[in-house]
Order: structure tokens, then sequence, then C-alpha cells
């Protein structure tokens, strides 16, 4: 696919039940909105974001696959998040609600940082949800999160370095970023939101667990990740019972920014791979078969 080329993008906001206090008797309504480019009837491929996060960073590499795929980004909420919500486990329930409204079949799901973390326990926790996964940056292992300093309002210069350690190229970072997170975090209930899932994910460590993800998985890491390092990435590669290692040079903990033609091509090899070594129907009934055993 041309990346310069400009196919059909569609947007629609949905709104979700979701828990949002301790007290499980009460909930809120909170608005996903999901951004869609590709063919309708392609194969669904799902991106989900890290905390600061935007449907417009995964632009880039949908654009490239959307001849082949139906590209579905979920923008949540994170930063508006309250009690019970504003976890890891929090995240994975609204996710797997807006999947269950809109996807209608089993998804590729690609996370990068949180939204890694996300897939990944989408994978075990309902894999009728989830043919294979992509992880860039994934957390779950261990991560350099960005939490520390935030709870007093942070400064517009701490929020720029913060998000030039994300980059390998710091020409890469979107224009605008920095400005739309200092706004954001300006918000004394952002900011501690973004503490809260920062430490939630630190505490649900996945690495016993990883054994109970079934699909097949896609490890695509920028050998320059700060916040994920390499280390993370052969840990998951050890862990993951289906999983292969693809490395991303002069890249950071951002590769669908920081080199989006390669992570096209690399998805595009696995999406190739899938079809080949793993027909729909016979991951589902591997799995089925994992789980009654």
């Amino acid at each position: 696919m041309d990346p310069e080329s400009t196919p059909t993008l569609s947007t629609m906001v949905l709104e979700s039940d979701l828990i949002g206090h301790d007290d499980a008797s009460r909930s809120f309504r909170t608005p996903v909105r999901v951004d869609e480019l590709g063919d309708a009837r392609g194969e669904p491929v799902v991106f989900l974001h890290g905390l600061l996060g935007q449907n417009e960073h995964w632009f880039p590499v949908a654009r490239r696959l959307s001849d082949r795929c139906r590209c579905l980004m979920f923008e949540l909420p994170l930063l508006q998040l309250r009690g019970a919500a504003c976890s890891v486990d929090g995240v994975t329930n609204l996710t797997i609600s807006v999947l269950e409204a809109i996807v209608g079949s089993p998804a590729i799901l690609v996370g990068n940082s949180l939204g890694g973390h996300v897939a990944q326990k989408i994978a075990m926790q309902r894999p009728d949800l989830c043919r294979a996964i992509v992880l860039a940056g994934s957390s779950g292992l261990f991560e350099r999160t960005l939490e520390k300093g935030v709870e007093h309002r942070p400064s517009r210069e701490w929020i720029e370095r913060k998000i030039k350690d994300l980059f390998y190229d710091e020409a890469n970072i979107p224009e605008g970023c920095v400005d739309r997170a200092y706004a954001e975090l300006s918000d004394r209930r952002a900011a501690r939101a973004i503490v809260k899932l920062g430490r939630s994910a630190k505490s649900d460590h996945l690495g016993s667990k990883l054994s109970g993800v079934r699909q097949p998985v896609l490890l695509l890491w920028g050998r320059q990740d700060n916040v994920t390092p390499p280390s993370v990435a052969d840990e998951f590669h050890e862990l993951l019972p289906d999983s292969r290692l693809v490395w991303l040079d002069h890249c950071g903990h951002t590769p669908m920014l920081d080199q989006p033609e390669r992570f096209a091509q690399s998805v595009r090899d696995f999406l190739s791979e899938l079809a080949f070594r793993y027909p729909a129907a016979r991951v589902a009934d591997e799995i089925e078969a994992s789980e009654e055993s």
C-alpha cells in the first residue's frame, strides 16, 4: 500500500459501561474512539496504544496495511479512568467490551507498551477474541514507567524530556505531542491516573502466566528502547510458547513511529505466516484443546 495514498478513514465513538469505583455495583459510561482503515472484509487487526498514545500514532502503519486488513484503532480514555477501572484489569475489561461490540471475530491484537500488556491478558482470558498478537515495547515483565515525578503537576520541560526518551529520533515525535501531554497532565486527576496505571502495570507481572498465551506472537522491538530494554524482549521470547522476535535498529520505544515501514512489513510477513501455518480454524481448535487439557 502506498503510504502517501489516503485510504478511507471512518471514526466512531462508542460508550461502554465500565465499573468505575471500588464498589462494583456502581458504573459509569466511558467514550472510546475507534478509527478504522482498510477493507471491512479483511482480517481484523486491532491496534492498542500505551499511556500517552493516540490512534494517530498508528496511522503510518495502518495505512501500509489497509489494502490487506481491516485496521481498527482503539483510543481509550486512560487518563479519565477512576477507581477500580483505573488499572490494567480495568483497561482490559474496557477493551474486551469494545472488541465484543464491533469486531465479531478473533482479531490480531497489536499492542505498544500498556497496549501490549492488555493484549496478552485478553489472549489468556478471552482467547475467542484473539487470533494472534504483535507486541512492541510491551509492559508485563519490566518497564521504566514515567510515573515518577507526575503526582505533582509536571513541568512542560519534564514532559518533553520524558517523551524524547521514547524515541530514537526526536524528529519522529508527532507535532503537538508534547503540548497535548502537558495540557492533559496539568489536570491533577489525569496525573494521578497515569501514576495509578503505571503502578498497576508494574504490579501485574505476567512472567509466570505467559505459558498460557497459546496464540502465535510476533515481538517487534527497538534495539534502542530505553523503556522496555532489549533484555525484556529476550525474556518475552523465552517465556512465550509460540513467539518470534524481530529487532528494529535505530528504533526506540515507539517503533510504529520510529520505523513505520519496517514495522508494517514485519506485520505483513507475520500475517503471511499465519495464513500459511496457522489457519484461523486450526488456531481456535488448538486453543480450545489446550483449555480442556
